[in-house]
């Protein structure tokens, strides 16, 4: 469910979005805000989950995980408990960076970090081993980065 947000919100989640470190001083001075009212937004933002999380992005490259894998997973049966089982697993897997349920040939896409090929394989062998209802996957090996982000455009962002 969508909540109502104003400009001052737009622009606030805009700029936490391209930095999160900014100090209340900074961002009201750039929205147009005291201090003051930037934090009670940011409280009301966080409590009603529109910020989500506050995370630091971390370059895989620079720790040791420089393959990144999208993997189409197709599954035998649509049954609840099947998926609920498989949904478990991925949740759980580490490796796993994002996962997306989708229409189409596949059932799930999945956005894998690895050292190598080796952990790779490793991970896709336990995907089938603990997981019985998939019936193949797909791989696509990422050859490099042409945009990585979380960051959702706010219309009627203040500039």
């Amino acid at each position: 469910m969508a909540i109502e947000l104003d400009k001052f919100d737009r622009g606030i989640l805009a700029i936490l979005q391209a930095d999160a470190r900014r100090s209340a001083e900074s961002i009201g001075a750039q929205v147009g805000l005291s201090a003051s009212a930037v934090q009670r937004r940011l409280a009301r933002l966080r409590e009603e989950a529109v910020i989500a999380a506050e995370v630091a992005v971390v370059d895989p490259r620079r720790v040791g995980r420089p393959l990144t894998v999208i993997v189409d997973v197709e599954v035998e049966r649509e049954r609840p408990e099947l998926l609920h089982a498989l949904k478990q697993w991925i949740g759980a897997e580490p490796a796993i960076q994002q996962a997306w349920y989708v229409t189409g040939e596949g059932d799930y896409v999945l956005i894998v970090t690895a050292r190598d090929m080796e952990e790779y394989e490793a991970l896709t062998k336990r995907l089938l081993e603990d997981n019985p209802n998939v019936r193949r996957f797909h791989t696509r090996v990422a050859l490099g980065t042409l945009k990585r982000g979380l960051a959702l455009p706010m219309e009627q962002a203040l500039p």
